[in-house]
């Protein structure tokens, strides 16, 4: 993997931290806004490697920031799960055509991975502070249906800056 790869992948879960680790936590939960930077990272350079990186960096950041009692190794195992599908998901969409739409799915679908194997695995681990559908349906969905809007944001926000990057 070239350099410039693992530092773009360095600079999205940069920001991702930041905004993880700024958005508060309502009730021990908090919305996982480094896993849209972490997708982000993935979709630019849906290379192995950097699948790899990505979903251990993103586990470590988001275990270091979580608000969730307990929820460091449920955080590290849900992100390299993650990464691991979206790069999966990537391949079997090679051929979609439309990028945006393709962006909007990714981090709809990862979100929705990331939640749940977030939550099977805290519920395993360390129990979860009410019933596990009663969470899907008040934090997963919301999460995901704000992800998609936000990643869209995101994606078009880095399509124009590569864009202008490419041409200066």
């Amino acid at each position: 993997m070239k350099i410039k790869n693992y530092i773009i992948t360095a600079l999205m879960l940069a920001m991702g931290f930041i905004f993880h680790a700024t958005i508060p936590g309502i009730a021990g939960m908090k919305f996982d806004l480094l896993l849209i930077f972490m997708i982000m990272a993935i979709i630019l350079n849906p290379d192995i490697q950097n699948v790899i990186v990505s979903g251990l960096g993103g586990g470590i950041i988001t275990a270091l920031t979580t608000t969730f009692p307990g929820g460091q190794i449920p955080n590290f195992i849900d992100k390299i799960i993650t990464a691991l599908f979206i790069y999966a998901l990537i391949e079997i969409m090679k051929n979609f055509k439309n990028d945006t739409i393709k962006s909007a799915i990714l981090v709809g679908l990862g979100t929705f991975v990331s939640g749940s194997v977030f939550l099977s695995t805290a519920y395993f681990l360390v129990g979860l502070p009410a019933g596990f559908s009663l969470l899907m349906i008040s934090v997963v969905i919301p999460t995901c249906i704000a992800n998609i809007f936000m990643g869209l944001f995101v994606y078009k926000a880095i399509t124009i800056a590569t864009k202008r990057a490419i041409t200066h």
